[in-house]
C-alpha cells in the first residue's frame, strides 16, 4: 500500500504515518465494496457512481445533472442503504415553502390543560437528503435548504435545531427544462463541491437496464458500510497527504480561472471566476478520488480529473463567449491542458 502514494509528476514516495495507512486499508475494503453494491443496479453510470462517492466521502454536496429518466433517485436510494444512512427525498415544487423542509412549531396541549408549542422536525432531518429538481422552488425555500448545508442546524422560532451528521444535500437539476424554475445563484451553487454531469448509458449498459430491470424480481442493494464508518473516512480524506505539484496543479488551475489572470485568449472568455472555495473544494475532492481509485495520495491526473465537476457551476462565460459558440467545457479543457 505504502508503495501505492505517489503524487504529483515526480512519482516520489510520501511519507506516511502508519496509522493513516492502517486506517486507508480498512477504508479502501468499505469504498469497494460500496462500489461493487451500487453497481449492481446502477448500470452504465460508473462515473457518476464514483463521483458522487467522492463528494460524500469529501464531506460535501453534490448537484446532479440530467434529462428525466437516468436514474437519479434511484443512485441516491442505493447510496443510502449502501452507505447506512438515513435517506429522505424532497420533489421541489414553486408552492414548497421553507417550513416544509425544515419543519415547524404546532400547538399542543397537555393533559392538564397547558398550552406550548413543539416542534416537528422536516425531511432536512436526514443523513442523506435528495432535493429532486431543485431549481423549480423559489428562491426563498432554496435559500433556507442551501443555509442548512452550509451551517448543518437550522434556526426555527429562535431555537437552534442540529442537523444529523452526517448530513448530505444530493439536489438533482433538469438542463432541458427552464419554463417554471427559478436558477440557484451563483453564490449558492458555489456550496456544492461538485457539479455531476448524467449522460445517457451506452447500448450494452442500456440493454442491461431493460433485462434486469423489467422482471419479476429486482436486485436490493446490500449495506456496505455504517454512518460511522463514512465519517471516520471522511476524517481519514483529511489526514491524507497532498504532495506540492499536486498543491500546485490546483493553485494554477483555479487562479488560471479568473479574468486578468492566465491566458489572456481564454480567461478573456470568462465573466467571473473561481473563488478559494474551488481551491478546497479540490483539494478535498483528489483526495477522496484516490481513495475510490484504490490509492493514498492523489496525482496531477486528479486534479484533471475533477476540475470540471469542480468549476462547471464556478464560472460563467462571458455574453460574447456565448454569442461564438463558446462552452464552458471547452474553456475548463484548454485550461487542463495547460496544466501539462
Amino acid at each position: 500500500m505504502a508503495e501505492q502514494a505517489r503524487s504529483g509528476e515526480s512519482n516520489s514516495p510520501i511519507d506516511l504515518d502508519s496509522s493513516v495507512v492502517e486506517a486507508a486499508e480498512a477504508a479502501l475494503g468499505a469504498i469497494g465494496s460500496a462500489r461493487k453494491e451500487i453497481g449492481q443496479v446502477i448500470f452504465g453510470q460508473q462515473k457518476v457512481v464514483d463521483l458522487s462517492l467522492v463528494t460524500l466521502l469529501a464531506g460535501g454536496h453534490g448537484l446532479l445533472v440530467g434529462v428525466p429518466g437516468l436514474a437519479k433517485t434511484k443512485l441516491v436510494e442505493a447510496m443510502g442503504t449502501v452507505l447506512g444512512l438515513a435517506a429522505r427525498r424532497v420533489q421541489f415544487t414553486p408552492d414548497l415553502m421553507p417550513s416544509d423542509i425544515l419543519g415547524s412549531e404546532v400547538l399542543d396541549e397537555s393533559a392538564d390543560g397547558k398550552r406550548h408549542f413543539r416542534f416537528i422536525k422536516g425531511p432536512v432531518f436526514a443523513q442523506l437528503l435528495m432535493a429532486d429538481e431543485i431549481n423549480r422552488a423559489s428562491p426563498r425555500t432554496q435559500s433556507a435548504l442551501l443555509q442548512a448545508m452550509q451551517e448543518h442546524h437550522v434556526t426555527v422560532a429562535g431555537e437552534r435545531y442540529d442537523l444529523p451528521a452526517p448530513f448530505h444535500v444530493l439536489a438533482t437539476q433538469n438542463p432541458i427544462e427552464q419554463e417554471g424554475t427559478y436558477p440557484l445563484p451563483e453564490a449558492q451553487l458555489d456550496r456544492f463541491l461538485l457539479e455531476i454531469d448524467v449522460d445517457y448509458p451506452d447500448r450494452e449498459a442500456e440493454r442491461r437496464i431493460l433485462l434486469e430491470t423489467t422482471g419479476a424480481k429486482e436486485y436490493r442493494p446490500a449495506q456496505a458500510m455504517a454512518a460511522e464508518t463514512l465519517m471516520s473516512i471522511q476524517r481519514l480524506v483529511r489526514r491524507l497527504p497532498v504532495g506540492e505539484a499536486v498543491v500546485d496543479a490546483i493553485l494554477d488551475l483555479v487562479r488560471s480561472a479568473r479574468p486578468g489572470e492566465g491566458d489572456a485568449s481564454v480567461t478573456s472568455k470568462l465573466a467571473w471566476g473561481p473563488g478559494p472555495r474551488a481551491s478546497q473544494s479540490l483539494t478535498l475532492a483528489v483526495r477522496a478520488r484516490a481513495l475510490v481509485e484504490g490509492r493514498l495520495a492523489p496525482s496531477v491526473d486528479d486534479v484533471a480529473a475533477l476540475a470540471l465537476p469542480v468549476l462547471k457551476h464556478r464560472v460563467a462565460l462571458t455574453f460574447a463567449a456565448r454569442a461564438d459558440g463558446e462552452t464552458v467545457e471547452a474553456v475548463v479543457g484548454k485550461l487542463v491542458e495547460r496544466l501539462g
